[in-house]
């Protein structure tokens, strides 16, 4: 039995997608952790995501002109990342480096097909004449001669396996209308070649293959629709130069009358395969779907209509399938099971109907897919329903039994409840803490919430949701909307919150979080709560909250009469030295933005957020990086005191990134002018001390290694003299 589970994107492929992917997708190919992903697009560029999170973890590109010509590959052995650039120039970098200008480049002597990246045995290199060397191999000299040995013809699909400990490479290629078969087992240095059995009026579309008790399985999908099976043994005892191939027919993808017209295919276990393609019905519009068959039974396991459109691409890693739809690139779950008779024909009773599933994109949810996401993949009916009782207006809502109806269902019965309803019955909710799936449960509950606040502008359950929030272990990728609605409502203790908690903050909100926190007045600040934990230690509260007064003048209405939070006036800031003696802001908002500090961010996805930050709001904020650097220094260890206060490399990291950022503009800003010359002197003043420590560290590890050689008992007067 086999059934697709729920489907999420990943990242956008237009030019807004924000991961360079604007010219398509050349492959997709596993990465250093089982929930990581490489993406290579048709140009310059390849990107790291963690699925899970539907998060970009690093992004890579070389030069404008400059083309990456084959998937980029991560080396497992190492942890690097392998590009092959303009055919001929291989490029490998880490996970730290930013240019790709800096990392190590070699170029060769012949133009690269494709790499393979082998989990126990190395990346292994095809070139497009056939030619086949290990990375280590390769790179001992780059310049060396690599053989031909496909003259005219031109490789069209490539894998690599390991098997006993050897790498064996298997491609196919085409010449003249004629597919040939090289199987290459690298230890032995063992070439065989084979020719594909023709197949009237008909050709290979596509390849794919597995290993097994030293033999391959070749699987070839052709032209008529149908999936062919071709055996080759690893053993060959013959010298025989070139074989003919026989295949057998594995599968028609026809089925009541609807032919699958495939355009990529990839095998799931022995009696399970994945095809993407069009389906269509005699005298219907064919109709683009992925699909899973059962080679076993021949028959249609599911099938998944795709109205946006693919690539015709298919990718498959750790039970989930990836695949352009539209302009961005989608990935579905899906499960498999062993096959028998009563799950090919859909007649297996489904005894397990999980409550809630194992993974929701919740963004995307509506009231009624509520239902549908918390249902079996089988569309299992729910089991009843409970009774209903009429007391009162507050019990006009059903009391669903949480044993026999889905939370789903549950949720969709209190859509209209009463708030005090609504609450209640959420909070019971969340009190079985047993129940299958919690995380996933409490994902559904914020959702609800949300959408109620969305449908009702007055209503914001602020307390409900930072209880929520502060008692279980979120993310946001668990309710997405959580935080915009946070800031929509201006709600700053609740985003300090979620900065604080949540792993995997979008660089955007991230940036969001910074403009709000530095656009409102400290005025508004002083009457909302804040957790003070991360200032308190290193900021006089009492004293600072005289310091940082600030008067807002506006067509001669003072800061107390005025009602607007927002700092878009013109304001005289009285509490600051020339030598940043005083905190430029308050404790409240110092707290908050020490919580962006502490957030997880990539630079490249960052930066150009930040690019977009006003100009007063740039400069106030680096003020406050000043101030921070000016006390971490003032410590020995360069600690701050406190809970959750920033270490001195976040505070460095984000003072060049703000730099970065608005270097130019600052340079003109009249207002930044003593404060660039502050941080440029007091950075000088920094390099110069460290240098002089770096003059006496050899003398001083000299002392250190003649003190722990005397006898600590014994008296002693020494004078060193330090040159």
């Amino acid at each position: 039995m086999a059934a697709l589970c729920e489907s999420f994107t990943l990242c956008g492929l237009g030019p807004s997608g924000g991961v360079g992917l604007g010219g398509g997708l050349l492959a997709l190919e596993p990465g250093p952790d089982p929930d990581h992903v490489l993406l290579t697009d048709r140009g310059r560029t390849a990107t790291l995501f963690k699925v899970s999170d539907q998060k970009p973890l690093g992004c890579w590109s070389v030069k404008h002109g400059q083309i990456i010509t084959c998937p980029v590959v991560c080396n497992f052995e190492t942890h690097e990342y392998i590009a092959v650039q303009d055919d001929k120039v291989l490029r490998i970098w880490k996970n730290k480096d930013i240019n790709l200008d800096k990392v190590f480049k070699a170029t060769l002597s012949a133009d690269v097909y494709r790499i393979h990246s082998l989990s126990n045995g190395g990346p292994v290199v095809l070139f497009k004449g056939g030619g086949i060397r290990t990375l280590d191999v390769l790179l001992e000299a780059p310049q060396q001669e690599i053989e031909n040995i496909i003259s005219d013809e031109v490789i069209k699909w490539s894998e690599a396996f390991t098997e006993g400990q050897q790498p064996v490479l298997i491609f196919a290629t085409e010449k003249d209308g004629d597919f040939f078969v090289y199987v290459q087992k690298l230890k032995m240095d063992s070439l065989h070649k084979y020719k594909l059995e023709q197949q009237e009026l008909s050709k290979p579309l596509s390849f794919t293959a597995y290993i097994k008790n030293q033999m391959i399985t070749l699987l070839c999908l052709y032209s008529n629709d149908a999936v062919y099976k071709v055996l080759i043994p690893l053993q060959q005892n013959t010298e025989e130069e070139e074989q003919i191939l026989s295949k057998s027919l594995l599968l028609n993808l026809s089925v009541s009358g609807s032919v699958l017209k495939g355009t990529s295919f990839v095998v799931l276990d022995k009696d399970h395969i994945a095809v993407l393609g069009s389906l269509a019905a005699s005298g219907e519009e064919s109709k683009e779907c992925l699909t899973i068959w059962n080679t076993k039974f021949q028959t249609l396991q599911i099938s998944k209509e795709l109205p946006l459109g693919t690539s015709g691409q298919l990718w498959c890693y750790e039970e989930k399938f990836f695949f352009t739809h539209g302009k961005v690139l989608t990935v579905i779950m899906y499960k498999c099971e062993t096959s028998s008779l009563a799950a090919a024909v859909g007649k297996l009773k489904d005894s397990q109907t999980p409550d809630v599933s194992s993974f929701v994109n919740w963004n995307t949810l509506g009231d009624e897919e509520l239902v549908v996401s918390f249902q079996s993949q089988q569309s299992v009916a729910l089991k009843s329903e409970s009774k209903m009782t009429l007391r009162s207006k507050r019990n006009a809502v059903a009391k669903v039994q949480p044993d026999t109806v889905s939370v789903g269902q549950l949720l969709l019965n209190l859509k209209d409840a009463p708030t005090t309803v609504f609450e209640d019955e959420l909070r019971q909710l969340m009190s079985k803490a047993q129940m299958p799936d919690f995380q996933a449960t409490i994902g559904c509950v914020i959702t609800a919430l949300i959408n109620r606040c969305k449908t009702n502008p007055k209503y914001y359950p602020r307390s409900f949701l930072l209880q929520i929030v502060q008692t279980r272990d979120l993310s946001y990728s668990l309710c997405p909307d959580l935080m915009a609605v946070a800031l929509e409502k201006k709600d700053v203790h609740l985003l300090q919150i979620c900065l604080q908690r949540f792993p995997d903050i979008p660089e955007e909100i991230t940036y969001a979080c910074l403009k709000v926190f530095l656009s409102i007045s400290e005025a508004y600040l002083q009457r909302v709560d804040v957790n003070l934990e991360s200032v308190i230690c290193y900021i006089d509260i009492e004293f600072n909250n005289k310091e940082v007064k600030t008067e807002i003048v506006e067509n001669g209405f003072n800061a107390e009469r005025e009602q607007d939070i927002w700092d878009t006036k013109v304001t005289k800031e009285t509490h600051l030295t020339a030598d940043g003696e005083f905190c430029p802001v308050g404790p409240q908002k110092a707290a908050l933005l020490n919580a962006v500090l502490h957030s997880a961010y990539s630079e490249t996805f960052l930066l150009p957020h930040l690019k977009n930050l006003p100009a007063q709001q740039a400069v106030l904020f680096l003020r406050y990086l000043y101030y921070l650097y000016v006390k971490c220094s003032e410590k020995i260890n360069t600690t701050l005191p406190g809970i959750r206060s920033p270490t001195i490399n976040q505070i460095m990291d984000w003072m060049c990134l703000l730099l970065d950022a608005h270097f130019t503009v600052m340079v003109m800003l009249p207002e930044a002018k003593q404060l660039l010359s502050n941080l440029h002197k007091f950075v000088r003043a920094q390099v110069r001390f460290y240098s002089e420590l770096n003059k006496i560290e050899g003398s001083l590890r000299e002392l250190q290694r003649l003190n722990h050689q005397k006898d600590p008992h014994t008296y002693s007067i020494e004078v060193l003299e330090l040159i």
